[in-house]
């Protein structure tokens, strides 16, 4: 395929607001927009208009039939297929109204309700998102569409997102003029979704009656070699998994999804696929498509392609990675720090509603990710742990405790990453290591929340984390319009909700490390008050003078510690006794020496700022 005919083909089976605009008169474009803009229904007329402007051009593209295509609470999609011809007398007509395009009226009573409602109360509805495009497949005009039940109950993946983003703007829109900024109209929610799977011969999987009736094997001998090596990660792509690959974004373009990155996995056998950024309900849309034609195209191939979460024992299961972001209509992503964090007040904002969420709707964060698949998967081989916690990284942690403290940050400059290669430049080093295994990680300007499951889809998560994030902003805006400072405000959210944060460090530089700091400063704040009223301080100086020798000590065996571990994680792929050596001879004395002071400090520091619960509160705490 050339450059042009790839170009063209780029969106070609999706009526995308490009093809409306070009089909239908400007003042029903201009009526639809604004429509959109003010979130009021459209007129009938409007809605008969594009009806058949859509018709016209599916049927261009082969449609003979159209679908409400929605996503009730199966975790699958559903469509029911209505031919747009007609009888009329002898002959027959093409039919396609602005009613039927905005609704339709399947049977809810075979579909989960969550115990919302009787079986027998049988009418359900299915109403057309117009922020989502239509597309054609298979013959049929793919219509997106939100399924509720009669007394208007979602029954569906979609109206909760929907709902979940409306919430999110009002909430975020009340906030913006607080962080200054008052032109924006409308903050929306971006998702980038990496989507992981296993390819197996079709052949093989014909015999197996547990993958074709469960998804995943039931039994099985570990090979002689899984993924010990590392050697299949990023490793070259056999070719009949190549050629799968290539028809599948090929196929992917022609629906306008952004497929931007292809390579194997940790696993055998594993693949990733990753889809550029779009709006939150499209990107939830797009991805439910793409594991549809995942599936199909493998079979073309002699492929099977699975979606459980954790297909085989003893090698890595797969997960969806959920890349979310918070972004306004004048191009401001909410989560990107810029280049001086410390000041960036939207940023900071933004990061205290995160962290203050994440730690008080932990439960419903892991609960938007639970199904019998996915929890074979969480907590084992690399995958994320089953519970919540947060992952900032060096920088973006230090910033929080820089805020908490009242304190500025030193300016540092930013490395350079030396190759070791004459021939090959230098560039400019990331301000933190990447994390590989938290659950809900930084990663630059979005958090990626790496507990969905593969077979998941995203809408549950991302209906948690926008709805949190609109209760949080809420109660930012409340506090602020109380009279609260905003960095007080944003100070209170971190210091209460720090816990949350996990940065792969030891407890000692994230709680016990900060509270002898404290300690510390009121130690020193009480010697300048004894010296001010003429009262000898000697004998506290000479505590300040032991606490400040002890923090010195454990923060230089914090490093040598960090040094250890890092040296030891090296090795990993080395001779086994190497690397254990290097854990039982360099790590493990580190953590002791550690230990012994940290231990120490604690009996120099009073009960009260002393963060966790001491040996005396566990052993005669009951």
């Amino acid at each position: 395929m050339d450059m042009d005919s790839l170009l063209e083909q780029y969106g070609s089976l999706t009526f995308s607001d490009e093809v409306l605009k070009g089909r239908i008169p400007k003042s029903t474009y201009k009526a639809f927009h604004e429509s959109l803009a003010k979130d009021e229904p459209l007129s009938k007329e409007t809605a008969t208009v594009i009806a058949n402007a859509m018709k016209i051009w599916a049927v261009e593209h082969g449609a003979t039939h159209f679908t409400h295509w929605f996503t009730p609470m199966t975790g699958l999609t559903a469509e029911k297929h209505d031919a747009f011809l007609e009888p009329d007398g002898e002959h027959a007509v093409l039919e396609f109204s602005g009613k039927t395009l905005r609704k339709g009226e399947p049977d809810a009573s075979s579909f989960p309700s969550g115990g919302l409602r009787a079986t027998f109360e049988a009418r359900g509805y299915t109403s057309w998102d117009c922020t989502s495009p239509a597309f054609v497949k298979n013959g049929s005009l793919y219509i997106p569409t939100l399924f509720c039940s009669y007394t208007g109950e979602a029954l569906d993946e979609k109206t909760p997102l929907l709902r979940s983003l409306e919430a999110l703007n009002r909430s975020a829109l009340r906030l913006m003029p607080a962080l200054g900024l008052d032109d924006v109209k409308h903050v929306n929610a971006s998702v980038g979704a990496e989507q992981e799977y296993f390819l197996v011969p079709d052949e093989y999987y014909q015999k197996r009656i547990d993958l074709k009736l469960t998804g995943r094997t039931l039994y099985g001998a570990m090979a002689p070699k899984g993924q010990e090596l590392g050697d299949h990660y990023f490793g070259s792509i056999k070719r009949k998994v190549g050629a799968f690959m290539k028809e599948l974004d090929q196929e992917l373009w022609k629906y306008g999804i952004p497929s931007k990155t292809k390579h194997n996995e940790v696993a055998p056998a594993q693949h990733e696929v990753a889809c550029v950024y779009a709006a939150c309900n499209i990107t939830a849309d797009n991805n439910h498509l793409l594991m549809q034609l995942a599936q199909d195209i493998a079979k073309k191939h002699g492929l099977r392609c699975l979606l459980h979460e954790k297909p085989f024992d003893g090698v890595n299961g797969s997960g969806k990675h959920n890349n979310w972001s918070i972004t306004t209509d004048t191009g401001v992503n909410l989560f990107n720090p810029g280049k001086d964090p410390l000041h960036n007040l939207p940023f900071l904002a933004t990061l205290a509603c995160t962290i203050k969420g994440v730690d008080e709707y932990a439960e419903l964060l892991r609960l938007s990710a639970a199904s019998a698949g996915n929890d074979h998967r969480l907590g084992a081989d690399e995958a994320p742990p089953a519970i919540v916690s947060m992952f900032l990284g060096d920088d973006l942690d230090a910033v929080v405790n820089h805020i908490i403290r009242h304190e500025d940050a030193k300016e540092e400059s930013h490395e350079r990453f030396q190759t070791g290669v004459s021939v090959i430049p230098t560039f400019s080093k990331d301000t933190t290591d990447r994390n590989r295994t938290s659950p809900f990680a930084f990663t630059g300007n979005k958090f990626e929340f790496r507990a969905v499951g593969s077979a998941q889809s995203i809408s549950s998560a991302n209906t948690v984390l926008n709805t949190m994030m609109a209760q949080e902003m809420d109660e930012m805006c409340n506090r602020i319009e109380a009279g609260e400072d905003i960095m007080d405000v944003i100070r209170s959210f971190f210091k209460e909700h720090q816990r949350i944060i996990f940065n792969g460090k030891r407890m000692a530089q994230n709680q016990l490390y900060p509270a002898v700091l404290r300690y510390i400063g009121q130690i020193s704040e009480d010697c300048s008050g004894l010296k001010n009223n003429g009262i000898d301080n000697d004998f506290l100086v000479d505590d300040l003078r032991n606490l400040a020798d002890g923090a010195r000590k454990m923060k230089e065996e914090m490093q040598t510690l960090d040094q250890a571990i890092v040296k030891a994680q090296s090795l990993v792929n080395r001779e086994k006794m190497e690397e254990a050596v290097a854990w039982r001879d360099e790590v493990l004395p580190a953590m002791n020496a550690l230990r012994a002071t940290t231990d120490h400090l604690e009996t120099m520091v009073a009960d009260g700022n002393w963060p966790i619960p001491t040996y005396t509160d566990l052993l005669f705490g009951i």
